[in-house]
Parts: structure tokens; sequence; C-alpha cells
């Protein structure tokens, strides 16, 4: 069984395309596959296949380490658009994905880097079915109450502004768990803690669903990049993360464009004994 190793801002995945699995990938599965000692650590899988859907080059599903499936990853959306230009399932630079939160429209932009467009975010929706139009609530977490903005980019956010003094500080292992599983948000939330550095700069911290604490997030800096554009910031947002830069692009109407890099780590074959090992996972 073939795969590959990529990474983007230190936000790694685990790349395999549909027709090299030797059996269905389940939750269990996904779990043992990523496990960083016993599996081949990563923040996740990117499981690609043909689609019978017409314009589409692939479709693309996003397994997290802990089994869910996510239905968008800005970061690992860039892993997948270069390595399908590289290994030939396209000879186009602009095409279309199909992912569960739609389609996904990249451009690439260089050996390394692509921009992709992902559609129009929106403010209100069923991740946060009791928020107003505007998006915005309070939540408390380790009894601290907190201030934020949901954002719908594919997946749900909720972005928090915090002080620039208290950001590096701040223990997202405590406040994260509580917010990303809080009954306000039903199918749990991504959670991002920002700041505001320059008119055109944010910098963020990530707390991704069903991951943990990450180096980056591209959905994450997206929905940051709209809460600092809300209140007052200029696009495009360069958002300052563990792993790097990213620019996001936002129009009047709340349409994204996310530019970023992702590079292949090592292409490997998993070995007979961990594929009997996942076959026996149910």
């Amino acid at each position: 069984m073939r795969f590959e190793k990529w990474q983007a801002l230190g936000n790694d995945y685990a790349i395999v395309e549909a027709g090299e699995l030797p059996f269905e990938l389940t939750p269990a599965r996904a779990v043992a596959f990523c496990a960083p000692h016993t599996g081949v650590g990563s923040d996740g899988i990117l499981l690609l296949s043909e689609t019978v859907s017409p314009g589409m080059v692939a479709r693309l599903r996003i397994f997290n380490p802990d089994g869910s499936e996510a239905e968008l990853s800005g970061n690992g959306a860039r892993q997948a658009i270069l390595y399908l230009r590289q290994r030939g399932w396209t000879e186009h630079d602009s095409f279309s994905i199909e992912t569960a939160a739609g389609e996904i429209r990249p451009r690439i932009t260089g050996p390394d880097t692509c921009t992709v467009d992902q559609g129009r975010a929106r403010l209100r929706s069923a991740d946060f079915p009791s928020g107003s139009e505007e998006g915005v609530g309070t939540i408390v977490s380790a009894e601290r109450e907190f201030a934020f903005q949901h954002v719908q980019v594919g997946n749900p956010q909720c972005a928090i502004e915090v002080a620039p003094e208290e950001l590096a500080e701040l223990d997202l292992g405590r406040y994260g768990p509580p917010i990303e599983a809080s009954e306000l948000f039903p199918n749990r939330t991504n959670v991002s803690f920002w700041c505001r550095s320059a008119d055109h700069s944010i910098r963020a911290r990530i707390f991704e669903r069903g991951v943990g604490e990450t180096l980056s997030s591209g959905t994450g800096a997206t929905g940051a990049a709209i809460a600092a554009i809300l209140r007052g910031a200029e696009s495009p947002v360069t958002v300052q993360l563990d792993g790097g830069e990213l620019e996001v692009e936002v129009g009047e109407d709340l349409h994204v464009n996310l530019t970023g890099w992702a590079r292949h780590v090592y292409s490997a074959t998993l070995g007979e004994a961990m594929i009997e090992e996942l076959k026996r996972i149910r």
C-alpha cells in the first residue's frame, strides 16, 4: 500500500489514493493509521478517489486522527491539490475538486504554492443554530468567558480575539476542548485565538476539531482573518501561525481566497504487518 506524507506549515497529512487501499478506511482504522508511535504519525489522512461529478478532477475525503471526518481543511486541500498536479491526475494549473464542503477551485501559482477559491463564508449556519445573523456570541470555558465570532468556511470556526500580550501564553489545552465540545456547536467546532499585529496582519493559534492544538490550520486562519476584517482589519490579511504565514483575501461578500504552500515530505509503502493489523480493526 503506497502513500505519501505531505506538510503545510507543520500541518502534516498522509495522502492515500483509494485504489491503493486493501480495506475500507473506517474511523478506527484511521485512528490506528495516524497514531504517532504505532502508526505513520500524522494530523490526518487525505483520501483521494475518482469522481463522477462533472468537471471535477478528484474527490477528497479528510480523516482526522480521532477518526472523525472533516468537511474541509485549508492546509490539507493544498497538499491534495499539489499532489494531484504532480502525480498527473490533471495537466491544468486551475481545476476543481469535490469535498464534503462542496466544490473548491484551486489555482497553482508555483512549484509548491497555490491559491484556493473557498467560496463564500457565512456567519449564520446550522453549526451555530442559536446564533444571530452576525454570528457573534459568548462562551464560558474553564471558568472564563470569551466573546467569539462564528464563521462557516466549509467547516465551523469559533474565532476569539485576545490581547496581544496574552496570546503566546494562552493554554489552548485548557480552553480549547470545552469550546470545541460546547452544546452551542452541535457538530463541534474549530477554535482560533487571535490578535491584531498590523492593518493587514494578525497572529493566531489554532485548536482544531478532532486534532487539538496544531502548528497551523488553513480554515482556522480563514476564520480568524474574517473575524479580524469584521472588526476593521484590511484585506488581504496575512495570518501568522506557529508553522508560518498564510494569506487570506476576503471580499465584501465574504468570498474567500486562501494562498499558501505545501510540500512533499516522503513517499512510502506500508508494511505488510501493519496492513494485516489494520485489516483486523473494524
